[in-house]
């Protein structure tokens, strides 16, 4: 069994040579552990420091492509070199790598295929009263998206299976964080939630440059997850909201009408009319967008399987020979 862990990195030469000092080297239950940092064009001295304190793979991006595109990079990186589970860790430090093996051991169980690493949100001093907010209303969205109950779910210390990491696709440039637990709630994976502990703050945070950044591309994430992967239901609200205001509104204009008063009711027939067509034409695409989305679990399933054939190629052709 050889697990590896990836560090998606970017300007981290400050803080990195702490976190890979933190790292094991041996986890109970596999036979090696690798590390691996993704190098997302970062212009310090980030991949030196990296293979000074032992680094055993680095994949390089050639310019800034975003924490997500990084993760998922490392994903990829981490298949190809033949992980059976992928832990994913910070270069800041910030998540105990004491508890890797916590965090790996309820898939060694076979209890789960993804586990998020929970952090105790309420005592960190270091997290704004607006940030522990963002983060609460993240893991919400989350629970209700995914159907799974993960507290923390903008935590990016998390373990998975090489069976759930083929099966992970992130469209976001921002986080992989919300979307990689949605996406394996609507696949059925098992996520299990485990406590962790933090370390002290190193740097500031990334992901958080201001505050009012951080709620704007947060609600812009949030809603782009609805878009994604509820389609029907975030459409199917909109549309059924309008439609109904339309059809009170009309009733109301038949109201007046059928009272000798429709004359002076014309603006609310109109608004009634608008308000219905755009009802409907939302309602429709809410019917489009659900296709699509099926659509897209269909290729991803595929992309899975040949992933998967792959991976079984080498032991097949050892059994022919055998």
């Amino acid at each position: 069994m050889k697990l590896i862990i990836q560090i998606p990195c970017f300007n981290e030469a400050e803080t990195l040579s702490i976190a890979l000092s933190a790292l094991p080297r041996s986890v109970p239950g596999f036979s090696s552990v690798e590390w691996l940092i993704i190098d997302d064009g970062s212009q310090d001295d980030t991949v030196n420091v990296a293979k000074a304190n032992g680094i055993d793979h680095v994949v390089k991006h050639t310019g800034n492509k975003g924490l997500a595109r990084a993760f998922m990079t490392g994903i990829e990186a981490s298949l190809r070199l033949g992980a059976d589970v992928i832990v994913n860790t910070d270069a800041d430090n910030q998540y105990n790598a004491d508890d890797i093996p916590a965090l790996v051991h309820p898939i060694l169980e076979h209890r789960a295929e993804i586990v998020v690493g929970a952090r105790p949100i309420a005592t960190i001093e270091h997290f704004s009263p607006i940030k522990k907010l963002l983060q609460w209303l993240g893991s919400w969205v989350v629970r209700r998206a995914s159907k799974a109950d993960i507290p923390d779910a903008p935590s990016g210390f998390r373990a998975m299976s090489r069976a759930a990491a083929q099966r992970l696709m992130v469209f976001s440039d921002y986080t992989y964080t919300l979307e990689t637990i949605i996406q394996a709630g609507q696949k059925n994976m098992v996520i299990v939630s485990v406590p962790i502990r933090v370390n002290g703050d190193l740097r500031p945070s990334r992901l958080v440059k201001s505050i009012p950044s951080y709620i704007k591309r947060s609600i812009f994430t949030i809603v782009r997850i609805f878009i994604i992967y509820r389609p029907f239901r975030f459409f199917g609200t909109i549309g059924t909201v309008l439609f109904g205001l339309g059809f009170f509104i009309g009733l109301r204009f038949l109201w007046h009408y059928f009272h000798g008063n429709g004359d002076g009711h014309i603006q609310s027939l109109i608004l009634a009319s608008v308000l219905l067509g755009m009802g409907f034409q939302t309602l429709l695409v809410a019917f489009l967008a659900d296709l699509l989305a099926a659509n897209r679990k269909l290729l991803e399933d595929i992309r899975f399987k040949v992933d998967n054939n792959r991976d079984m190629e080498p032991s097949l052709g050892e059994s022919k020979n055998g």
